[in-house]
C-alpha cells in the first residue's frame, strides 16, 4: 500500500502516518525502487491498533504499547495493557467512593455552629489530606471560599469545610475545576444533589468509552500479532 491509502483506511492524514512511522508506532516501510515508501497489513493494523488505544488511554500511552508491540517481548506488551485496565479500575473505584461521599457529606446537619468550630487552612489541608496550597487554589479559583479574621487569616466554617470536602472528591473523581466554578455555586445555594449526580454520570460514561476503546484496542493489537 501506498502511504496516501493506509491513510485513508487508517482515518489519519498522510504526514500523521509518517509520523507514526517516524515515532515507531508503525514499523519502517520499504521503499520501492524510486524511493516512496510501501506498507504492508501489518502497518495498517497498527495504525488501527494505536487509533482505538488512543481513545482508551491517550496518545503518549498508546504510542507505548504499540511500540512495544514492535520490539519488546510479549510479556512486556501485556503488562503495559494490564497497567492500563488497572489505571480504569481504579478510576471506577474512585468514582463510586466520591458518590457516596457527596450524599454522605451533603446531607450532614450542620447546626449551633460556633467560632470555635472553624478550621485554619494547615487545619482543614492536613484533615483532607492535601496541600495548603491547594485550598488557597480553591479559594482563588472560587471553588471553597473561607472567611478572614481580624488578622486576615482564612477561617472555615463548618459549611465550608463541608464544600471542601465535596470539592476533594470530585477532584479525586477527576472532575475538572473549570466545571466545578459553576456547579458548586448552585450546590451551596439549594444543595442540588441532582447536578452533583449528573456530573458523575457524565465522568462514569467517560470512564466507560474508555474502557470500550481500550477493548477495541486490545483486540487490535491482537490482530497485529497474529496477522489475521
Amino acid at each position: 500500500m501506498r502511504t496516501v491509502e493506509v491513510a485513508r483506511r487508517a482515518g489519519y492524514s498522510v504526514q500523521q502516518v509518517r509520523n507514526l512511522e517516524r515515532d515507531g508506532v508503525l514499523p519502517a516501510a520499504s521503499r520501492t525502487a524510486s524511493g516512496y515508501r510501501s506498507y504492508g497489513e501489518i502497518h495498517l493494523r497498527s495504525a488501527l491498533a494505536y487509533r482505538a488505544l488512543a481513545a482508551g488511554v491517550g496518545p503518549v500511552e498508546a504510542k507505548k504499547i504499540v511500540r512495544a508491540l514492535h520490539r519488546d517481548p510479549l510479556p512486556e506488551v501485556l503488562a503495559l495493557l494490564d497497567a492500563a485496565h488497572a489505571g480504569l479500575d481504579a478510576e471506577r473505584a474512585d468514582l463510586r467512593e466520591a458518590r457516596e461521599a457527596v450524599r454522605v457529606i451533603s446531607g450532614e446537619p450542620i447546626e449551633d455552629v460556633r467560632g470555635s468550630d472553624s478550621m485554619s487552612v494547615s487545619e482543614l489541608a492536613s484533615a483532607l489530606g492535601v496541600r495548603p496550597s491547594t485550598l488557597r487554589h480553591w479559594d482563588t479559583e472560587r471553588l471553597v471560599v473561607p472567611g478572614r479574621d481580624q488578622r486576615g487569616t482564612r477561617r472555615y466554617t463548618p459549611s465550608q469545610v463541608r464544600d471542601a470536602r465535596i470539592v476533594h472528591q470530585l477532584r479525586l473523581a477527576g472532575y475538572r475545576v473549570a466545571s466545578l466554578r459553576a456547579l458548586m455555586p448552585e450546590l451551596r445555594r439549594a444543595r442540588r444533589l441532582e447536578d452533583v449526580a449528573s456530573a458523575l454520570a457524565a465522568r462514569d460514561a467517560g470512564i466507560t468509552a474508555r474502557s470500550r476503546a481500550l477493548f477495541d484496542g486490545t483486540a487490535a493489537l491482537s490482530r497485529v500479532v497474529s496477522g489475521d
